[in-house]
């Protein structure tokens, strides 16, 4: 017999399993490339987060169990304050400063996290839409 666990609860989890992506993502990026490229490869990185957060939601959209509009937009606006206390908490637990930490966010200057953020907030609405949607569709004899 599962275990019941309310949707918040179900939604947070997910958002462990979307940041440690996130964080393994940030990690191989560090690894793999070379500090002169770093901001640009960031950038790019907000494209590939929102491409891992839309696939992991649509892996666990239906686990999560909700189905309203304003359920499932109350999960993205979660996970987008989860994301950004996480953000904040690991610049300042790494010693980064604060002009470092808020470069992502500073679309002026080609920080795309902004956008990132507004992905992340809409993806489960989004997800949940187009499962419907799918789930609809007749399916050819």
């Amino acid at each position: 017999m599962p275990i019941f666990l309310p949707a918040l609860l179900r939604a947070f989890l997910v958002w462990l399993v979307i940041i440690t992506t996130e964080s393994l993502n940030g990690a191989l990026r560090r690894l793999l490339l070379s500090p002169e490229v770093e901001f640009g490869v960031r950038q790019v990185s907000v494209v590939i987060g929102s491409i891992i957060i839309f696939a992991v939601t649509w892996l666990f959209m239906d686990w999560i169990k909700v189905r309203t509009t304003r359920a499932t937009l109350a999960i993205g606006a979660l996970w987008v304050v989860l994301t950004l206390a996480f953000e904040i908490a690991l610049g300042r637990l790494t010693g980064a400063g604060w002009a470092y930490t808020l470069a992502d966010y500073d679309l002026a200057h080609g920080g795309l996290m902004p956008l990132g953020l507004l992905a992340m907030g809409l993806t489960p609405w989004t997800v949940s839409w187009l499962q419907a949607r799918r789930k609809r569709r007749p399916t050819a004899n």
